[in-house]
Protein backbone atom coordinates (compact mmCIF):
# COMPACT_ATOMS: atom_id res chain seq x y z
CA UNK A 1 0.00 0.00 0.00
CA UNK A 2 1.69 2.97 -1.15
CA UNK A 3 1.08 6.25 1.20
CA UNK A 4 1.46 9.47 -1.48
CA UNK A 5 2.31 9.90 -4.85
CA UNK A 6 4.38 12.93 -6.12
CA UNK A 7 4.39 14.33 -9.84
CA UNK A 8 3.37 16.75 -12.38
CA UNK A 9 -0.29 17.93 -12.62
CA UNK A 10 -1.45 17.27 -15.97
CA UNK A 11 -5.04 18.23 -15.76
CA UNK A 12 -7.72 19.19 -13.17
CA UNK A 13 -11.58 17.93 -13.36
CA UNK A 14 -14.39 17.89 -11.14
CA UNK A 15 -13.57 15.41 -8.37
CA UNK A 16 -10.09 14.26 -10.77
CA UNK A 17 -6.79 15.00 -11.06
CA UNK A 18 -4.81 13.88 -13.46
CA UNK A 19 -0.82 13.02 -12.39
CA UNK A 20 1.88 12.41 -14.53
CA UNK A 21 4.81 10.07 -12.37
CA UNK A 22 7.71 8.59 -14.21
CA UNK A 23 5.60 8.16 -17.45
CA UNK A 24 2.69 6.68 -15.51
CA UNK A 25 -0.42 9.23 -16.12
CA UNK A 26 -2.66 8.40 -12.86
CA UNK A 27 -6.59 9.43 -12.71
CA UNK A 28 -7.07 10.15 -9.12
CA UNK A 29 -10.55 11.14 -7.48
CA UNK A 30 -9.95 14.23 -5.27
CA UNK A 31 -12.49 16.59 -3.20
CA UNK A 32 -13.22 19.80 -5.06
CA UNK A 33 -12.36 21.14 -2.50
CA UNK A 34 -8.77 19.57 -2.36
CA UNK A 35 -8.28 20.59 -6.26
CA UNK A 36 -8.09 23.97 -5.11
CA UNK A 37 -5.87 23.18 -2.66
CA UNK A 38 -3.48 21.60 -4.96
CA UNK A 39 -0.77 23.07 -7.74
CA UNK A 40 -1.92 24.18 -11.19
CA UNK A 41 -1.36 22.21 -14.22
CA UNK A 42 2.10 21.47 -14.58
CA UNK A 43 3.54 22.08 -11.46
CA UNK A 44 4.79 19.09 -9.14
CA UNK A 45 2.46 18.26 -6.43
CA UNK A 46 2.54 15.50 -3.78
CA UNK A 47 -1.10 14.02 -3.55
CA UNK A 48 -1.77 11.79 -0.01
CA UNK A 49 -3.84 8.85 -1.75
CA UNK A 50 -6.28 6.20 -0.46
CA UNK A 51 -6.38 2.64 -2.30
CA UNK A 52 -10.17 1.05 -2.83
CA UNK A 53 -9.46 -2.31 -4.27
CA UNK A 54 -12.52 -4.64 -5.14
CA UNK A 55 -13.13 -7.80 -7.02
CA UNK A 56 -14.51 -5.44 -9.62
CA UNK A 57 -13.09 -2.44 -9.27
CA UNK A 58 -9.68 -0.88 -8.61
CA UNK A 59 -9.92 3.11 -7.66
CA UNK A 60 -7.58 5.52 -6.20
CA UNK A 61 -8.66 8.44 -4.20
CA UNK A 62 -6.14 11.65 -3.48
CA UNK A 63 -6.02 15.13 -0.81
CA UNK A 64 -3.78 17.83 -0.37
CA UNK A 65 -2.66 16.55 3.13
CA UNK A 66 -2.65 13.83 5.36
CA UNK A 67 -5.66 15.62 7.60
CA UNK A 68 -7.46 16.18 4.55
CA UNK A 69 -7.13 12.12 4.17
CA UNK A 70 -7.82 11.19 7.73
CA UNK A 71 -11.31 13.42 7.41
CA UNK A 72 -12.32 11.34 4.31
CA UNK A 73 -11.74 8.08 6.36
CA UNK A 74 -13.68 9.16 9.45
CA UNK A 75 -16.59 9.61 6.70
CA UNK A 76 -16.26 6.51 5.83
CA UNK A 77 -17.18 5.01 9.35
CA UNK A 78 -20.19 6.61 9.04
CA UNK A 79 -22.93 4.32 8.08
CA UNK A 80 -24.26 4.30 4.75
CA UNK A 81 -21.46 6.41 3.70
CA UNK A 82 -18.85 5.02 0.68
CA UNK A 83 -16.21 6.49 -1.14
CA UNK A 84 -18.08 8.43 -3.21
CA UNK A 85 -20.72 9.95 -0.58
CA UNK A 86 -17.26 10.67 1.41
CA UNK A 87 -15.87 12.60 -2.08
CA UNK A 88 -19.05 14.09 -2.62
CA UNK A 89 -19.66 15.46 0.86
CA UNK A 90 -15.91 16.80 0.96
CA UNK A 91 -16.15 18.49 -2.32
CA UNK A 92 -19.41 20.42 -1.09
CA UNK A 93 -17.87 21.87 2.03
CA UNK A 94 -14.48 22.07 3.43
CA UNK A 95 -13.22 19.84 6.33
CA UNK A 96 -13.03 22.98 8.74
CA UNK A 97 -16.43 24.12 7.67
CA UNK A 98 -17.92 20.60 8.21
CA UNK A 99 -15.87 20.28 11.67
CA UNK A 100 -17.67 23.09 12.69
CA UNK A 101 -21.25 22.67 12.03
CA UNK A 102 -20.35 19.03 14.20
CA UNK A 103 -19.27 20.82 16.82
CA UNK A 104 -21.89 22.92 17.26
CA UNK A 105 -24.41 20.65 16.60
CA UNK A 106 -26.70 22.49 13.96
CA UNK A 107 -28.17 19.10 12.51
CA UNK A 108 -29.90 21.57 10.29
CA UNK A 109 -27.28 23.16 8.55
CA UNK A 110 -25.56 19.41 8.03
CA UNK A 111 -28.71 17.96 6.37
CA UNK A 112 -28.41 20.98 3.78
CA UNK A 113 -24.78 19.85 2.69
CA UNK A 114 -25.22 17.86 -0.70
CA UNK A 115 -24.81 14.34 -0.04
CA UNK A 116 -25.60 14.49 3.37
CA UNK A 117 -29.79 13.74 4.17
CA UNK A 118 -31.67 13.56 7.13
CA UNK A 119 -31.07 9.97 8.11
CA UNK A 120 -27.28 10.60 7.31
CA UNK A 121 -26.82 13.52 9.48
CA UNK A 122 -27.63 12.08 12.48
CA UNK A 123 -25.71 9.31 12.09
CA UNK A 124 -23.20 11.51 11.09
CA UNK A 125 -23.29 13.56 14.42
CA UNK A 126 -23.45 10.24 16.48
CA UNK A 127 -20.50 9.05 14.75
CA UNK A 128 -18.09 11.90 14.29
CA UNK A 129 -19.20 14.87 16.44
CA UNK A 130 -15.96 15.54 18.55
CA UNK A 131 -14.10 13.18 16.90
CA UNK A 132 -12.59 15.26 13.52
CA UNK A 133 -9.77 17.42 14.29
CA UNK A 134 -7.33 19.18 12.09
CA UNK A 135 -4.58 21.10 13.25
CA UNK A 136 -5.11 25.57 12.78
CA UNK A 137 -2.23 25.23 10.42
CA UNK A 138 -4.20 23.11 8.57
CA UNK A 139 -7.46 24.50 9.10
CA UNK A 140 -6.37 27.53 7.40
CA UNK A 141 -5.37 24.90 4.12
CA UNK A 142 -9.19 23.73 4.31
CA UNK A 143 -10.38 26.77 4.17
CA UNK A 144 -8.80 27.23 0.99
CA UNK A 145 -5.60 29.36 2.09
CA UNK A 146 -4.23 27.25 -0.46
CA UNK A 147 -0.35 27.77 -2.31
CA UNK A 148 -2.65 28.26 -5.21
CA UNK A 149 -4.11 31.69 -3.32
CA UNK A 150 -1.45 32.84 -1.22
CA UNK A 151 -0.53 35.38 -3.45
CA UNK A 152 -3.98 36.70 -3.42
CA UNK A 153 -4.12 36.83 0.03
CA UNK A 154 -1.10 38.01 0.61
CA UNK A 155 -1.55 41.11 -2.23
CA UNK A 156 -4.21 41.90 0.01
CA UNK A 157 -3.08 42.14 3.13
CA UNK A 158 -0.39 44.02 1.53
CA UNK A 159 -3.06 46.72 0.31
CA UNK A 160 -3.56 47.04 4.30
CA UNK A 161 -6.56 44.34 5.14
CA UNK A 162 -6.00 42.26 7.85
CA UNK A 163 -4.59 39.38 6.70
CA UNK A 164 -6.66 37.09 9.04
CA UNK A 165 -9.98 38.73 7.76
CA UNK A 166 -8.45 38.14 4.47
CA UNK A 167 -8.32 34.39 4.97
CA UNK A 168 -11.86 34.38 6.07
CA UNK A 169 -13.11 36.19 2.90
CA UNK A 170 -11.05 34.16 0.66
CA UNK A 171 -12.23 31.07 2.47
CA UNK A 172 -15.86 31.95 1.60
CA UNK A 173 -15.58 32.84 -1.57
CA UNK A 174 -14.01 29.39 -2.77
CA UNK A 175 -16.64 27.33 -0.86
CA UNK A 176 -19.06 29.74 -2.83
CA UNK A 177 -17.59 29.42 -5.91
CA UNK A 178 -16.87 25.53 -5.82
CA UNK A 179 -20.12 24.48 -6.99
CA UNK A 180 -20.48 27.58 -9.86
CA UNK A 181 -20.33 26.07 -13.34
CA UNK A 182 -17.45 26.31 -15.20
CA UNK A 183 -15.09 27.82 -12.18
CA UNK A 184 -13.03 24.02 -11.42
CA UNK A 185 -12.16 24.37 -15.82
CA UNK A 186 -10.59 27.81 -14.94
CA UNK A 187 -7.11 27.96 -14.57
CA UNK A 188 -5.76 29.06 -11.55
CA UNK A 189 -4.39 32.38 -13.25
CA UNK A 190 -8.84 33.09 -14.12
CA UNK A 191 -9.56 31.68 -10.39
CA UNK A 192 -7.15 34.33 -8.65
CA UNK A 193 -8.23 36.92 -10.32
CA UNK A 194 -12.19 36.16 -9.71
CA UNK A 195 -10.97 35.72 -6.25
CA UNK A 196 -9.12 38.94 -5.88
CA UNK A 197 -11.81 40.46 -7.62
CA UNK A 198 -14.77 39.21 -5.81
CA UNK A 199 -12.70 39.66 -2.38
CA UNK A 200 -12.11 42.98 -2.69
CA UNK A 201 -15.90 43.78 -2.61
CA UNK A 202 -16.84 41.81 0.37
CA UNK A 203 -13.56 43.50 2.25
CA UNK A 204 -14.87 47.20 1.36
Amino acid sequence: MFNSITGIVTAKNPKLLYLENNGIEWEINVPDSNLEMIGSVGSETKIYTWLLHTDVLMSLYGFSSVQERSVFLDLLKVDGVGPKGALKIMSSVSSSRLMEVLEKGDLEMLEKIPGIGKKTAGKMMLALKGKIKISESEGSKNSGFSNGFSDVINSLAAMGYDKKIVEQQVSLLLEELQSSPGFSEKSQKEKEDIIFRRAIVGLS
